[in-house]
């Protein structure tokens, strides 16, 4: 594979300051480090990242650790059934003085977004972060407005199968680079938490140990990890999979084959490596690919999850030979 020749010094500072990150996150958050790695990799792939899982788990509280772990400016929503679209994006107030309207941005104005319980939100409400995510800018009233760089919206929400929700539509779900769920802890890692957790928060003693500035650095070397076109070819073979399969009656779109290639470039990175081989997208093609596809009604009476059908598809679509860098 060519490998370019300025991207491996900025992969080494690429994954110390990683770690560092890492670290303070697992300071909070006991015994989930792979959840933590593809946390780290949607931040430096540019995506967003949806946290499903029951209440109580830590949910919010790693988002919130990723969050404070950086020195940027942070927002948090609490998505509730009477939350407004213009109470996420803003809204133009008028000004007696000076008898004009003045926007006031909302809280998706910062590096970070944390979007707490989501679907607990109407479908209008969700919708108002569909622009801020895949265009990274806000129109209100008719006026544009840039967010940010790094932007990134961690959204958590509990299963729709509990009272209250409304579950994300098939657009909104698209945007989400990877879904992840927490899942019960370790009994071993439930008894160190309740004795690091048992007298005060860790996340009130955590430090930020890297600036926006060191960010958006660490995601230009991750844009240049070199991917062949074998690997390429690889990336669209398995989206296409999910099409043809007849297990499954949507398939992932175009923007899911995008991001799986953007999120295994930061995979690579997080590795130390700057290229790209097919273990990066097997590990990734169940977080990025399997909430973008909805089961066929055979698979559901068989009680075939998408997750199951993505890892069969993974097992079954060519690997592609290894070639000489």
């Amino acid at each position: 594979m060519a490998v370019t020749h300025d991207v491996s010094p900025r992969l080494d500072d690429l994954v110390v300051t990683a770690h560092r990150i890492r670290q303070a996150i697992e300071s909070v958050i006991e015994g989930k480090g792979d959840v933590i790695r593809l946390t780290l990799t949607v931040l430096l792939a540019e995506g967003h990242l949806l946290i499903e899982d029951v209440p109580g788990v830590g949910k919010t509280m790693l988002a919130k650790a990723l969050a404070r772990s950086i020195d940027c400016p942070v927002r948090r929503i609490q998505f509730t059934p009477d939350l407004l679209p213009s109470d996420i994006t803003g809204v133009s107030a008028y000004n007696q003085q000076t008898r004009e309207f003045e926007f006031k941005p909302g809280p998706v104005f910062a590096n970070i977004v944390v979007g707490d319980e989501i679907n607990r939100a109407s479908p209008k409400t969700q919708s108002a972060l569909l622009e801020c995510m895949e265009e990274h800018q806000v129109t209100v009233d008719g006026t544009t407005y840039r967010l940010d760089s790094p932007f990134m919206v961690i959204a958590t929400q509990n299963p729709i199968e509990m009272e209250g929700t409304y579950p994300l539509p098939e657009a909104q779900r698209d945007r989400f680079t990877a879904r992840i769920a927490m899942g019960y802890p370790e009994p071993s890692a439930e008894l160190e938490m309740l004795d690091v957790h048992g007298a005060a928060s860790p996340l009130d003693k955590l430090e930020p140990v890297a600036t926006t500035a060191e960010v958006q650095a660490l995601i230009e070397a991750v844009r240049a990890v070199y991917v062949s076109q074998s690997i390429k070819k690889y990336a669209i073979d398995l989206v296409t999979a999910t099409r043809q399969t007849p297990e499954l009656r949507l398939g992932a779109s175009p923007r899911s084959t995008l991001q799986l290639v953007r999120a295994a470039r930061a995979h690579a990175a997080l590795a130390g490596r700057d290229y790209v081989i097919p273990d990066d997208l097997q590990d990734l093609c169940l977080p990025v690919l399997a909430h973008r596809l909805l089961p066929s009604v055979e698979a559901q009476g068989q009680r075939r999850m998408p997750e199951q059908v993505m890892a069969d598809l993974v097992r079954r679509v060519p690997v592609p030979e290894a070639q000489a860098k």
